[in-house]
């Protein structure tokens, strides 16, 4: 199995930009890619390529293989895909609550395509059995649309349920699910800034600074 994660790094997850500022959320940014590298290795993906919009020197101590490809992220990956001829796992650089049991539990699965759903209709996770014979559409409904590219290519398919697996940083709430359910390098970092603020309601969350 080897694994791709797509990654960029310049002004990104904006929507955290109430919280966090321009270079906060690329620091931040790069400590969840390396959790997520952390769980592939743990899990025994050492095949490890990050296709990246630009070169990152600061990556170079992860001993992976960098890609560059500034192009649209479909276009990107679907010209990786197509060069593939072992089984390729695709997974999301904003999911610092992976964990390596996941991980084994979806690349050690016997049908030729399994979907993690992220929040809204996204596709978080895609292990591919047969990378040249899919290709992927994500933006908008992604998860329907690889649910039902799979159907046409009439490939096997498994929906592989996981909290912590659909869980996508995104948005500022989403910084709780870390103080709650996180490791490694984002939840130090997130401690190090916010805290949980307990009321009636919901987990509410509060700058420390």
């Amino acid at each position: 199995m080897r694994a791709v994660i797509p990654y960029k790094k310049e002004n990104a997850k904006s929507r955290l930009s109430p919280i966090l500022s321009r270079i906060e959320r690329e620091q931040f940014v790069e400590l969840m890619l390396r959790d997520v590298v952390s769980s592939l290795r743990e899990a025994g993906v050492n095949d490890i390529d990050i296709l990246a919009t630009s070169e990152y020197r600061s990556l170079t101590d992860l001993n992976v293989n960098i890609i560059i490809d500034p192009n649209d992220l479909n276009e990107s990956i679907n010209k990786y895909l197509e060069k593939m001829d072992q089984p390729v796992l695709i997974i999301m650089a904003d999911l610092p609550l992976a964990r390596s049991e996941q991980v084994k539990n979806i690349i050690n699965s016997n049908e030729d395509v399994v979907i993690v759903p992220g929040k809204g209709g996204g596709t978080n996770v895609l292990s591919i059995k047969n990378p040249s014979r899919f290709h992927v559409q994500y933006y908008g409904m992604s998860f329907c649309n690889h649910c039902a590219i799979a159907k046409d290519m009439q490939q096997s398919l498994r929906i592989y349920d996981s909290f912590l697996l659909s869980t996508d940083i995104d948005e500022p709430h989403d910084i709780v699910e870390i103080l709650l359910h996180g490791h490694g390098f984002s939840l130090e970092y997130a401690q190090g800034k916010f805290e949980l603020e307990s009321g009636r309601a919901r987990v509410k969350l509060t700058s420390t600074q």
